[in-house]
């Protein structure tokens, strides 16, 4: 595989359970070694200079080492002592990355008694509390609440202004709304690599998107011939999984024309990760 962070954008990467996602993220935060290949980040090779080159990675992990019997200060100077960081610069730090995170106020406070959300708002701030260029955040929203899960997506797209991040998560919405480009992995290769503005054209080969004034049953659209898939969005509205070999738009037109379906609608459906990630990540064999 080959995958390339650009400076300033937030990278989606994503895959199916043994896809390779936790092994390559294990590995570019240097804690894997490769078999074979090379990692560099910022220009340093992080096999050879592992040091030099962790110092410019920010990591939090699915499961952050939060020690619930430290205050988030004690924590984060905990943090910034294990990079190295002196002590009048990490106390300037911490105050930056408290603010910036949105926990100034909680810094006497027991991360036990904190939050879920406002633990990865910890995690957070000790990934980047020693000004990392490239910040891996290893599922950032799991188990948040809606908000807290809006306000994580907020501050990782500030992150990606600044920074480069990557960003690993099960969940598509997630991947749509806060990056910039998208990475997804299969059987341990990179099946599709684009910006999230290229999903729309992608898709269009894969779904169509219907409405019909007097729509006929799911089993009706089922069996137009290269039609693979029928999902109702609605009353009227169908999303249609279409076969790019045999495309059903013009046998859909003339069947409702025939059988009075009413046909409105007919469109590509707005750019939707599920679809791409769905067909690149079906067939078992990675073919």
């Amino acid at each position: 595989m080959d995958l390339t962070l650009r400076r300033g954008e937030v990278l989606g990467l994503l895959g199916p359970n043994g896809a390779g996602k936790t092994t390559t993220m294990q590995m570019l935060t240097g804690n894997l070694s490769p078999s074979e290949g090379s990692i560099s980040i910022c220009g340093i090779d992080l096999v050879d200079q592992p040091v030099a080159a962790k110092r410019h990675i920010g990591y939090l992990p699915e499961h952050p080492p939060l020690y619930r019997e430290l205050t988030v200060d004690e924590f984060l100077r905990l943090a910034g002592r294990l990079h190295g960081m002196a002590r009048t610069p990490l106390q300037q730090a911490i105050d930056s990355v408290k603010a910036r995170c949105g926990i100034a106020d909680t810094g006497k406070r027991l991360l036990g008694s904190l939050s879920k959300g406002y633990q990865q708002r910890v995690g957070i701030a000790q990934a980047i509390l020693h000004d990392p260029d490239v910040v891996v955040l290893d599922e950032p929203t799991v188990g948040l609440d809606p908000i807290q899960i809006r306000d994580i997506r907020s501050l990782i797209r500030a992150l990606g202004e600044e920074r480069s991040v990557i960003l690993s998560t099960h969940i598509l919405p997630e991947v749509e709304a806060a990056c910039d480009r998208v990475e997804i992995m299969h059987l341990g290769r990179i099946v599709f690599s684009d910006t999230i503005a290229a999903l729309d054209e992608f898709t269009r080969g894969l779904a169509l998107q219907v409405g019909f004034r007097h729509p006929p049953s799911s089993e009706t659209l089922a069996a137009v011939p290269g039609i693979n898939r029928v999902e109702a969005l609605g009353q009227n509205q169908f999303l249609l999984g279409r076969d790019p070999a045999n495309d059903p738009t013009d046998e859909i037109v003339r069947r409702s024309v025939l059988e009075g379906w009413g046909l409105y609608e007919l469109s590509p459906p707005h750019s939707r990760l599920e679809e791409v990630f769905v067909h690149l990540t079906r067939d078992e064999s990675g073919a």
